[in-house]
């Protein structure tokens, strides 16, 4: 029969089938840096179902993922989970692993620790977002194990052995992922340390609808942080109290608060723990923002420049990515300066030269704008749908 006969309906194609999509995270207990990218995967791919090993946010913080209840671990369900989850590392591993994703098209983790040891099959594509190779079993291991006095006896065998074991798996799992994607140049180089594995770099996503800029800036230098070793708050408080001619407010808590109170002279300000409109409020009018940590990434200091406050940061980690500096770019406006070594003297330096310069609120407001949700979601489209192309051909992909 001839099938253009007069009368002869033409056979409709059939619609490509949606990705059926998992969001795989390590767990959501408040909402910091990786959990907006979480965010923002969500919105690219708003029917993804969504995997934790723990899920105790706020009411509050689940508004910001559309109240998802996400599917969890047996970790949930452990003693005192919702205050020492951390303690149960040990069993993460074997916890990812519970996860049976067979049924997903896409498996997409937001990994800093096990998250991207889910398994998947030859059929699937697993993209991971990693923020960081599990930093305290790598370079950061003898830090790690010095802060949680983890260096001698019983207790600091088990946690060796247990990292040891840790590396191992951790490496092992990394052939599991299809493609690697990660916050900076600068844990691109880690993961190509540890994994043997190219990574395309993708900006987090900062909200700077939320951090709006504020043009008449006040005299004081600020910092926040929570109050950990690695952030070097420390190390700033000592140099302002060294320089009882400027003042320094500092934002945060954490069990080093005590050691670092004893340090703040009379010209430095500790309010503790205060809430985000606080917290911003103090980056719109403060004269700098000043971070000494070495950061994968580092959010704060883009929501510093999105409220027009200028960076003085230590010149390591993701701080090169997210801070202009005339010295290592002519081309571009400043928006904030570096100091080369984590010393009181180096940022004394760095505080007097910045007083000599004159940076823009409006440079630094308009360098934080590539670092938005809708920038965050372009280049996902544009760097890992092509992938999903060259792996996957049995489904549509969301419309880019």
């Amino acid at each position: 029969m001839d099938r253009h006969a007069p009368g002869f309906a033409d056979e409709v194609p059939a619609k490509p089938t949606p990705p059926k999509v998992a969001l795989v995270h390590e767990w959501l207990t408040s909402f910091a840096g990786s959990e907006q990218v979480v965010c923002q995967l969500l919105e690219i791919y708003p029917e993804a179902d969504l995997f934790t090993l723990v899920d105790f946010l706020s009411d509050a913080d689940r508004e910001k993922i559309g109240g998802r209840r996400p599917f969890t671990s047996f970790i949930q369900r452990l003693p005192f989970a919702r205050k020492h989850y951390r303690s149960y590392l040990p069993l993460m591993p074997i916890a990812i692993e519970q996860f049976d994703l067979s049924q997903y098209d896409i498996v997409i983790s937001s990994s800093h620790a096990v998250a991207k040891g889910v398994l998947t099959g030859p059929d699937q594509c697993h993209i991971c977002y990693c923020h960081t190779p599990i930093r305290y079993a790598w370079d950061l291991q003898h830090q790690y194990l010095r802060e949680a006095k983890l260096t001698k006896g019983l207790k600091g065998i088990i946690a060796r052995v247990i990292l040891h074991y840790l590396r191992l798996w951790d490496t092992r799992t990394a052939s599991g992922v299809d493609q690697f994607i990660c916050n900076s140049q600068f844990i691109r180089r880690r993961i190509k340390k540890i994994y043997g594995r190219d990574a395309v770099v993708i900006h987090p996503p900062a909200n700077i609808d939320v951090f709006t800029p504020r043009f008449d800036k006040e005299s004081f230098y600020f910092t926040a942080s929570r109050m950990v070793p690695y952030k070097r708050i420390d190390l700033i408080v000592e140099a302002f109290s060294g320089m009882p001619d400027k003042e320094l407010i500092v934002i945060g808590d954490g069990p080093e608060m005590q050691r670092i109170s004893k340090l703040a002279g009379p010209n430095v300000k500790l309010l503790g723990y205060q809430p985000n409109a606080v917290l911003k409020d103090h980056l719109q009018r403060a004269r700098a923002f000043v971070f000494a940590a070495e950061e994968d990434f580092g959010i704060l200091p883009v929501e510093a420049q999105a409220c027009g406050t200028p960076v003085i940061a230590f010149g390591r980690g993701g701080a090169l990515e997210t801070v202009i500096s005339s010295d290592l770019n002519k081309e571009a406006a400043p928006t904030g300066i570096f100091f080369d070594s984590q010393t009181v003297e180096a940022v004394q330096a760095a505080v007097r030269r910045f007083e000599t310069m004159n940076i823009e609120p409006e440079s630094c407001r308009a360098w934080a704008e590539g670092f938005a949700p809708a920038a965050f979601r372009d280049a996902w489209k544009r760097e890992v749908y092509p992938h999903f192309l060259k792996n996957t051909v049995s489904f549509a992909l969301p419309d880019a």
